[in-house]
């Protein structure tokens, strides 16, 4: 199985689990004389069962993902970087947009309002980032569709 099956059957157990954690809350309580829509036990029965996959699932995508490697970099430390770079992008990039604002004044005795930095450089690093952020993410989503889980 290829780590990218292995990523998607990882998200359909996941919203299974989410799906039997409601159904679980759905019958938890009924009126007296009343059995509820489906039985608790055998919720459970199948939770139990979908969380053993998902925990042997992950292990292997983990184990995949910290032995796998592109060059001298493994995949575990390209999602770091991914992750990382995503955040650098959502913070620079509220920034820049609070730093491109115009302030409004209704006379020339109002005090002016400037940017603390250069925009448009900012704006050229947030680009670069970005770029870096496509490469990398491109470079997991190939290694995702050529390596066979462990």
């Amino acid at each position: 199985m290829k780590l990218a099956l292995a990523l998607s059957e990882r998200a359909d157990l996941q919203k299974k689990i989410a799906e039997l954690s409601e159904r679980l809350n759905n019958n938890a309580k009924v009126q007296e004389g009343e059995d509820p829509a489906e039985d608790p036990c055998e919720l459970m029965k199948e939770l139990d069962s979908s969380l053993i996959k998902l925990e042997n699932l992950i292990y292997r995508i983990n184990n995949t993902n910290s032995l796998t490697k592109s060059g001298d970099v493994t995949i575990t430390q390209l999602i770091a970087k991914r992750d990382c770079l995503k955040e650098r992008l959502r913070v620079m990039r509220n920034f820049l947009n609070t730093c491109s604002q115009s302030v409004s004044r209704y006379s020339k005795t109002e005090i002016r309002i400037r940017s603390t930095v250069k925009v448009s450089e900012l704006q050229k690093e947030v680009d670069a980032y970005a770029k870096q952020l496509r490469e990398t993410d491109e470079k997991i989503q190939e290694l995702n569709w050529t390596t066979e889980l462990i």
